[in-house]
């Protein structure tokens, strides 16, 4: 069950990144600053904004449930654990004995 949700996860974040990825700003097309006609889009410049809109906003609320579901899934199985959990401690370093100090009578 939790390989299905983690690949719905990865689906719905590809996806969701396109849809946001193909969304023109608020301020308009970027061709009307270069002298453009405007958006030639398949969908006309108004349908687009709307099905996209729409895309984004269903792409984001499967990506919350999934995220969430993901979540309480790692809690349940595993509660939280540090990384280095399993790792052994390195032995502490010392530091070098002091050189023994010289003796001014012998040479």
């Amino acid at each position: 069950m939790i390989i299905l949700v983690t690949i719905i996860h990865v689906i719905v974040c590809l996806f969701l990144i396109i849809v946001v990825l193909l969304q023109s700003g608020k301020a308009g097309d970027i061709s009307a600053a270069f002298g453009g006609q405007g958006s030639q889009a398949a969908f006309g410049p108004r349908g687009a904004a709307t099905a996209l809109s729409k895309a984004t906003t269903i792409s984001a609320v499967l990506f919350m449930l999934t995220s969430v579901t993901l979540s309480i899934n790692a809690i349940k199985h595993g509660g939280p654990r540090s990384v280095l959990q399993g790792e052994k401690s390195a032995p502490a370093k010392t530091q070098p004995a002091a050189p023994a100090p010289a003796n001014p009578t012998q040479k």
